[in-house]
């Protein structure tokens, strides 16, 4: 994978609600917070742009309600963004203050997805910023979601979801990156 002189990494979500399995349900890649710690250190050692993205819930029963404990970011999450939006939709890109203006006016041309979760927020962002006409990468094991069920009532498993998130993505969107991938190049 290249990196552009300023590829500005994008964490999304990266919230304690999330950790309720009593709420979400069975997630896959336990790696994913690691992963997302490599990033974050990898992104500061270079000096590039770390935009964080927390959803503020406005339901007041989501465990990303704002003002809850589960609005707050998970201990992964360290250190002060270039950026912080908050959003209440999936995309990143209609929070506030305004991601697409910011990267423009940062001269910023790639970014880097990670977060949770993978097939809503995260894949959300990563169509928007394709669209856009960014060089976007999706790091894919920096990403988690939860099984989920299909309108006839069958399951899908996380993994499946993320697998096709990845399908989905990679060519007509973005680039779909491992961690190795951007830290190991």
């Amino acid at each position: 994978m290249k990196l552009f002189r300023r590829p500005a990494l994008i964490v999304i979500d990266v919230q304690r609600g999330f950790a309720d399995p009593d709420y979400w349900g069975p997630r896959n890649n336990a790696g994913c917070e690691s992963n997302i710690a490599r990033l974050l250190a990898f992104w500061r050692l270079n000096a590039w742009p770390v935009v964080f993205v927390r959803h503020d819930s406005t339901n007041r029963q989501s465990p990303l309600a704002v003002g809850t404990p589960g609005n707050e970011f998970k201990d992964v999450i360290t250190g002060e963004p270039d950026l912080l939006v908050s959003k209440s939709v999936n995309s990143s890109f209609h929070g506030s203050p305004d991601l697409h203006d910011w990267l423009r006016g940062e001269a910023i041309g790639q970014v880097v997805i990670c977060g949770i979760t993978t097939n809503h927020c995260c894949e959300t962002t990563a169509r928007v910023a394709g669209n856009l006409g960014y060089d976007t990468s999706f790091v894919i094991d920096a990403t988690h979601t939860f099984d989920r069920p299909a309108p006839d009532g069958s399951m899908f498993s996380a993994d499946t979801i993320a697998a096709m998130t990845a399908a989905n993505l990679d060519g007509e969107f973005a680039t779909v990156v491992s961690t190795e991938d951007v830290v190991g190049r």
